[in-house]
Formats: C-alpha cells, structure tokens, sequence
C-alpha cells in the first residue's frame, strides 16, 4: 500500500464547510504518517476525470470530502477497483456515512478512522447498486419523494430545508399514485399501483429518514421498500415514521429483498444517492463487494 493519500475535495459543500473540512481531515492523515494529495475540480466532470487518474496512478486512498453528492462521485471512481474509499462527511443529508457508522461533520475524527482503517488493513467491502454505468451506495429512489425532489430542485429562489419542506407541501397537494411495472430478480412483471418505490443498498436517504431501515450494505440483497397506493391522509400518517423506520410495519408498506429490480413508470424520475438518475424504465443490480470502505472493522 502506497502512503500517498487522495483527497477528493467539493469545497462547496454544506455551504463551504467542505474547504474547512479538509484542512483538518489532511492534518490528521499526515500525523498518521500518510502523504495527502488535494484532488479539486473546475466541475464535476473535471473533478471525476481527476479521482479516476489518481486511482489509476496506484493512491492508497481516496477519501471523499463533502456531502452525498461527493461520495456518489468518489464511487463512481474506485468502485471494481482495489483502491479503498473513505468519507469526511460534512454535507446536507451524509447519508452514506451515517449507514456506515463513521464520523459526521467531525472531519478530523473522520482523518483519524480512515488512517486507523488504511493503517490495520481492516478496509471492509460493501456491496453497490449498479444501473448501466452509474454505481450507488445508500437508496435509489422513485415517485413520491422523486418528485419532491424533482420540484424542490425548480425552487431556485428557496434554500435550505425549507425548500424541501415546501415541495413536499406542493407534491402533497397534487399527490396521485403512481401505476408501475416492476421484475424482481428476472420474475413475472407485476403492475402496481405506488405512493414511491425505494431500492435501498443502504438504510437512509434524505439526511437520516430511514425509508429502508433494515438494509444491510454487505448481504448481496437490495431491500425494496414499496409504499402502496394509498389516501393523502394515509400517506401523512405513515410518512413521519419513516424517520424512525417505523414505518416498515404499516400495512400499506411492503418489503423485498432481492439482488435485481426492473422499474418503469411513465413522468417519473429515479434519483440515487440523492442525486438525478435519469427517467424511468430502469434495471438496477445488486453487486456484492463492489468498493472497500474505510469503515474498520463491521
């Protein structure tokens, strides 16, 4: 293992808390006896361009500093790759690192694990959703919350949560089921009526709301977290539970665990790692082991 460290930097991150971040995070590294590199970018594009050549260039590490956004882009990096991924998570939602266990917003107690991990070789494989060329870690996401993130990114003169806050009132207002045709693991096509369909790697979208509460990152199995057609006053029943995952338990709420899923839906859009997919019909792939996270030990 080499000792020179990759640092993968959005410093606009959780309003500039990502260029404060990683000062801290390169400190604690280099106190552990590693090298640190800095990786920017002029935009995304540019910024993955130059994690893939750092990759390829044998770093010992790429360890991602931001928020959700920044560590869907680092996956897309090191995943099939021998190169392990660590996170200094100081985002929005941190989701990722929040179903991992690690450090939130504490970016040198995040450098010090990710040194302890490269340090122990105790770097531990997860598995990722796959869907054509674009890798995931936490929860594909569809219809109901889709579209509320769909409205909340056309409110451009809102910020914050309060501009989610205000599109799920909207996409409350004009809520409808959405008709479905899904295949689990290469079975008969079933049309459904939904209020969303979550495809979970991980437990939490949405900064910690825990829509597949009992995802494990490492079984080879998304947990499908279906939410039946249901009444707009069902929905605001069972919707505030899903912070506390309880609402897995409701009737209208039903769960699969399988390794692939095919999804269509006219009108809607899937979003991964809280980030735009693409329009639906989609296949996603469960691929076991597929990236080695600086976790420690499970």
């Amino acid at each position: 293992m080499t000792s020179e460290i990759t640092l993968f930097v959005n410093p606009t991150a959780g309003s500039g808390r990502g260029a404060r971040a990683a000062q801290p995070a390169a400190s604690a590294l280099r106190d552990a006896g590693f090298s640190v590199r800095t990786v920017l970018g002029e935009d995304a594009d540019d910024a993955l361009r130059r994690a893939k050549d750092a990759v390829a260039g044998g770093t010992g590490a790429l360890i991602a500093v931001g928020g959700d956004g920044m560590m869907s882009l680092a996956l897309q990096a090191v995943a099939g790759t021998s190169t392990p991924l660590g996170a200094v998570a100081v985002g929005t939602g941190n989701d990722f690192a929040r179903a991992l266990g690690l450090p939130v917003r504490d970016p040198a107690a995040a450098g010090r694990l990710a040194a302890d991990a490269l340090k122990a070789g105790t770097a531990r494989a997860i598995d990722l959703g796959r869907v054509g060329e674009r890798w995931f870690g936490s929860v594909l996401a569809s219809g109901f919350d889709s579209r509320v993130n769909d409205r909340g990114n056309r409110m451009r003169r809102v910020g914050g949560r309060f501009r989610y806050d205000l599109a799920i009132l909207a996409e409350l207002a004009a809520f409808r089921p959405v008709p479905y045709r899904l295949r689990l693991d290469g079975g008969p096509v079933r049309e459904i009526e939904a209020t969303l369909i979550a495809v979970g790697n991980g437990t939490t979208y949405g900064g910690g709301m825990r829509i597949c509460a009992d995802a494990v990152m490492d079984d080879g199995l998304f947990d499908v977290t279906v939410v039946g057609a249901c009444s707009r006053t069902t929905l605001l029943k069972v919707f505030p539970r899903v912070y506390r995952g309880t609402h897995l338990g409701h009737p209208v709420v039903s769960v699969h665990r399988v390794s692939s899923i095919e999804l269509a839906a006219a009108g809607v859009t899937a979003y991964a790692d809280g980030e735009p997919l693409g329009a639906l019909p989609l296949t996603a792939t469960c691929v076991p082991g597929a990236v080695r996270v600086l976790a420690g030990e499970k």
